[in-house]
């Protein structure tokens, strides 16, 4: 069994060094996202998105659930307590900036309105995740 990588502080501080990234954090919150919804919000190219989303992961920040051929990221609190209330007080930060609030509000209406959204055609709606269950796993 391998050991457990111990958890990267540096990392942790890059990872939210990056407008991109914050707003991938923004947008999760405290629900689960398929990456679809990323790409359409932000109109940015999957594979970018998807390089921000693993620099996330290895971050020990977001983790990923596979359903059939959709990816659903969520945010996860990093095992250092430090970094957990680091990570807490930049959400509360983002839930108040108004451009962060406008990325939210297109969500919003992506989920409400799909079919205007050819992207998001089958793509299953976001889901809340219950605050107990988010931990330092992945």
């Amino acid at each position: 069994m391998a050991a457990k990588q111990a958890f990267n502080i540096e990392r942790f501080f890059q990872a939210l060094g990056d407008n991109t990234r914050l707003r991938l954090l923004n947008l999760m919150g405290d629900q689960e996202i398929c990456v679809c919804y990323f790409v359409e919000i932000l109109d940015q190219p999957q594979p970018k998105i998807s390089r921000h989303l693993a620099y996330l992961r290895s971050a020990g920040i977001v983790a990923t659930r596979r359903d059939g051929k959709w990816m659903h990221y969520r945010i996860v609190m990093p095992p250092h307590i430090g970094a957990t209330q680091i990570l807490q007080q930049t959400l509360g930060w983002l839930k108040e900036d108004r451009a962060m609030q406008a990325d939210r509000a297109r969500l919003s209406k992506a989920c409400c309105t799909p079919a205007k959204f050819v992207a998001l055609q089958g793509a299953p709606l976001p889901i809340p995740v219950d605050p107990s269950t988010v931990s330092a796993s992945r």
